[in-house]
C-alpha cells in the first residue's frame, strides 16, 4: 500500500467528493446567488430540477450535499433498477412523513433517462402536489428523455464540463488534501497539463488518472509525476464519449462542419476521438457518404465515389486498419472544393412537390406505348434528342406550371464551375435560343 493509500479508503474520486457547498468548483453559472440550484443547497427553496450534463460535473456530488445540508430527509433511486413500484412506495413514504410529521422529501433519481414514460408518469402527483423535491440526474437532453409534464413540473440545470482552470482546482486539491495524496506527490507542468487534457472536462476522470498516476510515480521511488507516468495512466481512461447521448452526436456534428468547413485538422482530430472511443466506423462511413453530396456534390464527384469505396472497405478490413481509409476519405472530403447545390435543387423540388406544385406532365413526354394512347395524344410531337445534331432537343419537360422554375443552381466552385457554363448551354438550346 502507497503513503497516500494509507490515510483513506476508496478512490481518490470518492475521497475527494466535496463535502460542502464551497467545495463545488465549475459550475458558477448554475450556482449563482438566488438561483434555484443554489436556494435548494441552501434549504431555502423547494422547486424539483432535472440537473443535466455529462459525466464528471458533480450531479451526484449535488444531490448528497443537498442530503447533507438542508436537513430534509433525503431517499435515492436509481432508474437502472428501480420500478414503477419503487417509485410509488417511496412517494407514499414521503406522502406520509408530510402529513404526519411536517417533514419535506428530497428524491433524487440517478440515470431518469432510463425510466420509460409510465415509470416518469408516476412521479406526476408527488412533484404536482409538493409530496416530494425531485432532484433527476440525466446525460442526455432532457428535451428528448423526460416526459413533457415532468419537464413543465421542474426547472432544468445545465451542468458544463468542466474548465482547465477548474480541473487544476481540483487537481491540486486532491494533491494536497488530507482526504487526497496528503502532498506526497507533485506533478510537473507538463504532466499536470496533461492530466487536464485527457479528463475532457470530466473530474472524475482526471482524478482517476491522477492516481493511476500518482502510483506509478511511487512504483519508481519518485516524489514527482511526470507526463511519461500520466501517459501511462491515460490508457486505462478512456476519452468522454457517450455513443449513445449527447457527445455522440457534438462530436460527430463537428466532424461533418469541420469537413464542410475545409479544415482537415479539425477533421481529423474528431475522427480520432470518434475511433479512439469505439464508434462504429461504418457510421462514420455512412456519413461521409451523404457529406459527398450535400457539402461537396458537383463540385469534386469523385468524392462520393472514394466514400462509397472508404465504406466499402471498412466493411471488408475493419479496425484498425479502417481507420486510415476513413482518414484517406476525411482528409479528399475536406480538402476538396464545396458546393451545396445538389441539397438545394432537391429540396427546391421536394418543396414544390409538398405544395402541390406538380402540374401534368406534359403530352408529349406520356407513356405512348399502350393500346389507345395515340388517341390521347400521348407521346405526339416528342422530339428524339438523339436524332439532334446537338444531341438536346428544343422542347420543354417541366409541366406547364413549372416551366420558369429553375432548381439546380450551380456554384462555381470545383468542377461545377465547368457544369454551370454546360447548364446554361443545355438550358438555351432546349428553349431554342443561339449560343451565339
Amino acid at each position: 500500500m502507497s503513503l497516500f493509500e494509507q490515510s483513506a479508503v476508496g478512490p481518490l474520486a470518492l475521497r475527494m467528493r466535496p463535502q460542502g457547498f464551497e467545495d463545488l468548483v465549475g459550475q458558477g453559472r448554475a450556482l449563482t446567488l438566488g438561483s434555484p440550484l443554489q436556494r435548494l443547497l441552501a434549504g431555502t427553496g423547494s422547486v424539483s430540477m432535472i440537473l443535466w450534463g455529462p459525466p464528471g460535473t458533480g450531479k451526484t456530488t449535488i444531490a448528497t450535499l443537498i442530503s447533507a445540508q438542508t436537513g430534509r430527509k433525503f431517499r435515492e433511486l436509481s432508474a437502472v433498477s428501480a420500478g414503477v413500484r419503487d417509485v410509488r412506495e417511496v412517494i407514499e413514504k414521503a406522502r406520509e412523513d408530510s402529513s404526519l410529521y411536517g417533514m419535506e422529501t428530497v428524491l433524487f433519481i440517478d440515470e431518469v433517462h432510463r425510466f420509460n414514460k409510465a415509470q416518469q408518469d408516476a412521479l406526476l402527483p408527488a412533484v404536482e402536489n409538493g409530496w416530494v423535491t425531485l432532484v433527476a440526474a440525466t446525460t442526455e437532453n432532457p428535451s428528448f428523455s423526460v416526459v413533457s409534464p415532468l419537464l413543465s413540473r421542474s426547472v432544468v440545470v445545465k451542468l458544463e464540463l468542466l474548465d482547465q482552470v477548474s480541473l487544476r482546482t481540483v487537481l491540486n486539491r486532491a494533491m494536497e488534501s488530507e482526504r487526497g495524496l496528503c502532498g506526497t506527490v507533485t506533478a510537473t507542468d507538463a504532466a499536470m497539463d496533461a492530466l487536464i487534457d485527457a479528463s475532457s472536462g470530466d473530474a472524475r476522470r482526471a482524478l482517476t488518472a491522477l492516481e493511476a498516476a500518482a502510483n506509478a510515480t511511487v512504483a519508481r521511488d519518485s516524489i514527482e509525476i511526470s507526463i511519461e507516468d500520466v501517459e501511462n495512466a491515460i490508457n486505462i481512461v478512456a476519452i468522454n464519449y457517450d455513443k449513445d447521448g449527447d457527445t455522440h452526436y457534438d462530436v460527430i456534428s463537428a466532424f461533418i462542419k469541420s469537413v464542410r468547413g475545409s479544415d482537415p485538422d479539425a477533421a481529423l482530430h474528431y475522427l480520432a476521438r470518434m475511433l479512439h472511443a469505439g464508434e462504429d466506423p461504418r457510421f462514420i462511413a455512412r456519413r461521409l457518404m451523404i457529406l459527398a453530396s450535400e457539402d461537396i456534390g458537383l463540385a469534386a464527384s469523385q468524392v462520393l465515389l472514394t466514400a462509397v469505396a472508404a465504406a466499402q472497405s471498412v466493411q471488408l478490413v475493419g479496425m484498425p486498419e479502417a481507420q486510415i481509409i476513413l482518414a484517406h476519405a476525411t482528409l479528399e472530403a475536406a480538402l476538396a472544393p464545396k458546393s451545396n447545390s445538389v441539397v438545394t435543387a432537391i429540396g427546391a423540388a421536394m418543396t414544390d412537390v409538398q405544395r402541390g406544385r406538380v402540374g401534368s406532365v406534359p403530352l408529349h413526354l406520356r407513356d405512348s406505348h399502350y393500346p389507345g394512347a395515340s388517341q390521347l395524344g400521348h407521346g405526339a410531337n416528342y422530339m428524339y434528342p438523339h436524332d439532334e445534331i446537338s444531341g438536346v432537343a428544343s422542347q420543354s419537360y417541366l409541366p406547364e406550371e413549372l416551366v420558369d422554375s429553375h432548381y439546380y443552381k450551380p456554384s462555381r466552385h470545383g468542377g461545377e464551375e465547368r457544369l454551370a457554363a454546360v447548364s446554361d448551354r443545355l438550358r438555351k438550346l432546349r428553349n431554342g435560343e443561339s449560343l451565339d
